[in-house]
């Protein structure tokens, strides 16, 4: 089962980054397999390099790529980054790669957009880290215009975009669905008038259902500000999973540590415990991030629909 199935939330899982390192080749298994046991998406952080005070740089693979390719290689999971940083490319070039990854994946792309925050993808690869929200503010105008409207002429303070047109248009009129990945105030003011759903990493609300009320509340009540019914936004969060010979999570957190992990085989039960809180959609981060630790999921999807089937 999948996405038309009736389970109580959707389910999805984030590739690896910088855990290890992790060719296309195993990504392309990784990816084939969240399709064959059901889940319903797969999701890419955008990042460009890490590093830490006593460790060796990391760095993972350019995100656009491989959701293209992944694109490419499945027929039914949505796929998606998460999130993309706006400040990567001009924002009528980031409109322009998820337009093209939509075609690829006959309309699977959620675009999930933040401002960033990890400086050295700025200043090794060569962007400006001041002012990102500002930023932010007219990359979205930009992007989110041209993906629904498929035409802007903008001039701000940081981006110009003259008479754009994004031709040819996606497969779908209104473009991609749109996901912001925040809790500031003020993103969600800029963001939330626009999107479909919205995001938080785990170590936000603490790994754990209990965590969400505030969350929930704070986004309810954006939603309100900005004339929208709360339910018109879904809610996304992302899970920390804990597998048998987990080593905890070497990758790119901005967090000084990580919270309890689920255990596999609580993982069911924690799901409808967000499900229970209005969390439409997550995206497991699994420790260890392997082929087997993928397919290990197949019985709680098997156990979520089972039940929602009751």
């Amino acid at each position: 089962m999948g996405s038309d199935s009736n389970r109580p939330l959707k389910v999805g899982v984030q590739l690896p980054e910088v855990e290890r390192e992790v060719r296309w080749s195993e990504l392309l298994e990784m990816s084939r397999a969240a399709e064959a046991i059901g889940l319903d998406s797969l999701w890419t952080g955008d990042h460009l390099l890490y590093r830490r005070p006593g460790q060796a740089a990391k760095g993972p693979w350019e995100a656009w790529s491989i959701l293209a390719a992944i694109a490419a290689a499945t027929t039914r999971i949505a796929i998606g980054p998460l999130v993309a940083a706006t400040s990567f490319h001009s924002p009528q070039m980031l409109a322009k790669k998820a337009a093209t990854v939509d075609e690829i994946s006959g309309g699977r792309l959620i675009l999930g957009l933040g401002a960033g925050w990890n400086e050295t993808d700025y200043t090794a690869f060569g962007f400006p880290f001041d002012h990102r929200i500002s930023r932010f503010e007219e990359a979205f105008t930009i992007i989110r215009t041209l993906l629904r409207d498929g035409a802007i002429d903008f001039t701000g303070r940081y981006y110009v975009a003259r008479d754009c047109e994004l031709l040819p248009r996606g497969p779908r009129p209104q473009g991609p669905p749109l996901m912001i990945g925040s809790v500031g105030e003020r993103m969600l003011r800029i963001a939330i008038p626009y999107v479909d759903s919205w995001n938080v990493w785990y170590s936000t609300y603490g790994n754990v259902a209990e965590g969400i009320a505030p969350l929930r509340d704070q986004v309810d009540a954006a939603c309100r500000e900005a004339g929208r019914a709360p339910g018109d936004v879904e809610r996304t969060v992302a899970v920390l999973v804990g597998f048998p010979g987990g080593r905890g999570r070497q990758q790119g957190e901005y967090s000084p540590s990580d919270p309890r992990p689920v255990p596999i085989h609580g993982l069911a039960a924690a799901l409808r415990a967000l499900a229970a809180e209005g969390i439409g959609h997550v995206q497991l981060v699994l420790d260890p991030i392997t082929v087997s630790s993928i397919e290990a999921l197949a019985p709680v999807l098997a156990d979520l629909d089972a039940a929602a089937a009751r």
